[in-house]
């Protein structure tokens, strides 16, 4: 038979415990703690890859003038949700693994799913609105310039930044209202409201109707209206007359399009999980909660960075490769 887990047996409390208990504690690999030293390195290398990556896109777009315009200033915000999405996972999810410390207050937990669902929902309403402009700049070209304006990019940015932050700070004030009984252990290395809240032993209903009908009217309405225009800008894109014409349209939203899949398809697995996967072995979990939080902040600047020609010809440059680029 097994051993139990140490951790485990040591941080379950008994189940008729209705006390509310200021410590949580997080869970780093388990199973893996032989090779933990290695994990870190891993992690440390995925989180300067995608810190250090939109760090540099963020730096490009700031000091060239050139490429001071709206699709830019939405790619400098996409950059700035993947930065903010990743420092929000770094301080828990490093200590894990360096210090081999699991324990959390409940309130740093409480910041901490605050941020990570905040930067999640900018993130989506940031690609909503790149989404739009690649829209007019395909459908509307001759007016593309009269429809997106530094003013309304600057609007749209302001709503993209209050949006999430403020539709998620209820759910995440209401945790401390509950009691909590049994087990403290969350099986991640950072906090998501939707695994805190099954530690609840009371009725939460309000919580998850009200944590539905927010992803409902976030991410998922981003998502219909992201298809929905990149319907419309394939139904454009074929009327073309040459096929060179059709290729070259189509290549202006590649980035934009990889972006969408790279933060997408993730969540999307992840909320799959936790609804209808309860079942499923715990390494599941968390392979696909590490990879929606992961891999879009490191993708996301390759992609730019390689498929975006202005940006490559800034890179390009020091190098004396612009002619290649």
């Amino acid at each position: 038979m097994p051993a139990q887990c140490p951790l485990c047996a040591h941080l379950t409390l008994p189940s008729n415990l209705t006390h509310f208990s200021p410590m949580l504690y997080l869970t780093g690999l388990p199973g893996l703690e032989t090779i933990q030293h290695w994990i870190f390195i891993f992690f440390f290398l995925l989180y300067l890859m995608a810190i250090s990556g939109n760090c540099f896109i963020l730096l490009i777009i700031k000091t060239n003038p050139r490429l001071h315009t709206p699709m830019y200033c939405l790619l400098s915000f996409l950059a700035f949700t993947d930065l903010g999405l990743s420092v929000s996972t770094l301080p828990t999810t490093m200590r894990i693994f360096w210090f081999n410390s699991h324990g959390i207050y409940f309130g740093a937990c409480q910041i901490q799913m605050f941020c990570i669902h905040s930067f999640s929902f900018m993130e989506s309403s940031v690609l909503l609105v790149m989404s739009f402009d690649r829209f007019v700049a395909i459908c509307y070209p001759l007016r593309y310039s009269v429809i997106i304006t530094g003013q309304r990019v600057v609007r749209a940015s302001l709503v993209v930044i209050l949006r999430g932050p403020v539709a998620t700070v209820p759910i995440v004030l209401l945790l401390r209202t509950f009691p909590y009984c049994g087990s403290r252990v969350l099986s991640h290395s950072f906090c998501l409201h939707q695994e805190v809240i099954h530690l609840a032993c009371t009725d939460t209903t309000f919580n998850n109707l009200y944590g539905l009908t927010l992803v409902m009217f976030t991410v998922v309405l981003d998502l219909a209206l992201i298809a929905l225009s990149y319907g419309v800008i394939l139904h454009t894109v074929a009327r073309l007359a040459s096929k060179e014409e059709r290729l070259r349209a189509f290549q202006t939203c590649t980035s934009h399009l990889c972006a969408v899949l790279a933060f997408f398809v993730p969540m999307v697995g992840l909320s799959l999980i936790h609804r209808f996967g309860k079942h499923a072995p715990p390494a599941v979990h968390l392979f696909m909660a590490n990879v929606y939080l992961f891999v879009p902040p490191m993708l996301n600047p390759i992609i730019y960075s390689i498929k975006t020609k202005e940006i490559r010809r800034v890179i390009c440059k020091p190098l004396g490769l612009r002619n290649q680029c």
